[in-house]
């Protein structure tokens, strides 16, 4: 009878312990497949934007870890999942690395990746003096190797790797190279990938001006870009209509036919032609490509619209920045970009005020969602309202809407684009 007992009590045991197990197991993470940059680019679910973590007037001066993981937490609140940088020499990446990392382990649950920029220069760059047919190999070599390090280091994090910025377009006249030198380095990691030295399901990509992708001129629609299109695993390509505004009045301004419009209804209308201007510049990227019978995916590495300017683009010019169109051209873009599957590397989370550190009302210090303290501008003001950053700080200042939220306030200090005479092109 004992025997019987003995053999009852065990199973019982047993199945105490099974039904424990399978308990404890739900109560556990799941293990999730690893995503990689074709899981994440262009879906929703996966915001990207450009982050710099600087918080001071110069580049010198480090985000630490802790500032880092602030920040993360502010994007993270706002379902951005992917951050953009630009450089591997300064800590800010790795420590940015190690700062996701670390988050990670406290909460896997926790999600962020990076696309993990490399600079690359000429010779002779920031000089009164650039080669712009010779490119500095050392500094160069070393971006890349650090990059190469970096996804090594965090395969769980780095999903795609960007060798330069902006780094053919013609016009960044202090540092641009030949295309042949981002082709030489992009060739370069696919091999690495291909031998096993890389991540296999890493993407490599050149972040660039969208006439740089063959949108623009024939000055650019040369082989070895022809070749790097090839090479690439997508384009990344830049648009950014408010440089255009104003440059090119044929679609800034208000227009014959919309006199009769309320204020913000004009504005509306002029942000809306700047949102088709910046979709014109994708799809004259892809016209390109196709002619040239490539498909690759196409995203959208930067974009972004100042919130003010004290030069150009401000009241005293085409009265394109301030907080308010700001806000209508990210939710156009955000939109778009949604709808139809493309990444936005919305450019920028928080402002950074070293970029023009010496003149404080420049548009380039200007272009975050966030004010420097962490005050959130008029294009995330709904964020604020839904209550997703209580308890959060960046500086420990809790997150705050701008202007105290009175849109009224705001509406004041916002100009109407100038009146043209004539109807929009398209219109």
């Amino acid at each position: 009878m004992w025997q019987i007992f003995a053999i009852l009590l065990a199973l019982i045991v047993n199945y105490a312990c099974s039904a424990s197990k399978a308990g404890n197991e739900q109560l556990r993470p799941q293990n999730k497949k690893a995503l990689t940059a074709k899981d994440i680019l262009g879906n929703p679910n996966y915001l990207a934007i450009s982050y710099g973590g600087y918080r001071e007037t110069s580049r010198e001066i480090q985000p630490t870890v802790e500032q880092l993981k602030e920040d993360l937490k502010i994007l993270a609140a706002m379902n951005i999942k992917v951050l953009r940088t630009y450089n591997t020499k300064f800590a800010e990446a790795s420590n940015l690395l190690k700062a996701i990392h670390e988050l990670k382990q406290k909460d896997p649950n926790f999600e962020m990746y990076v696309m993990l920029g490399a600079w690359i220069d000429c010779e002779k760059a920031w000089t009164n003096h650039p080669h712009h047919d010779k490119e500095d190999t050392e500094a160069n070599l070393a971006e890349i190797q650090r990059a190469v390090d970096m996804a090594n280091q965090y395969p769980d994090i780095v999903k795609i790797i960007a060798v330069g910025n902006e780094a053919m377009v013609k016009w960044a006249a202090s540092y641009f190279v030949q295309p042949w030198v981002i082709l030489k380095y992009v060739d370069q990691l696919q091999a690495l990938k291909k031998a096993g030295k890389l991540p296999k399901d890493l993407w490599i990509t050149s972040s660039d001006n969208f006439a740089s992708w063959g949108g623009g001129g024939d000055e650019y629609h040369v082989e070895d870009l022809t070749k790097l299109i090839k090479s690439v695993d997508y384009v990344s390509m830049h648009t950014y209509p408010m440089h255009d505004t104003h440059y090119n009045p044929a679609f800034w301004g208000n227009f014959e036919g919309e006199e009769t419009l309320s204020h913000t209804a004009k504005i509306t209308a002029a942000m809306t032609r700047a949102r088709d201007y910046a979709i014109a510049q994708y799809q004259s990227v892809a016209k390109y490509m196709k002619a040239l019978g490539i498909e690759k995916p196409i995203h959208i590495g930067e974009t972004g619209w100042a919130s003010s300017c004290n030069g150009h683009y401000g009241a005293n010019g085409s009265k394109a920045t301030d907080e308010y169109k700001e806000g209508l051209y990210y939710q156009m873009m955000r939109e778009w970009t949604n709808k139809e599957g493309i990444a936005c590397f919305y450019f920028e989370a928080f402002d950074e005020i070293w970029k023009d550190a010496a003149n404080p009302g420049g548009s380039e210090n200007h272009f975050g969602l966030f004010t420097i303290d962490g005050q959130a501008k008029y294009a995330i003001w709904d964020l604020v309202d839904k209550g997703i950053f209580k308890g959060l700080t960046r500086g420990g200042n809790p997150i705050v809407k701008t202007y105290n939220g009175d849109k009224a306030a705001l509406l004041q200090e916002v100009p109407l684009p100038p009146v043209k005479q004539g109807k929009a092109v398209g219109h």
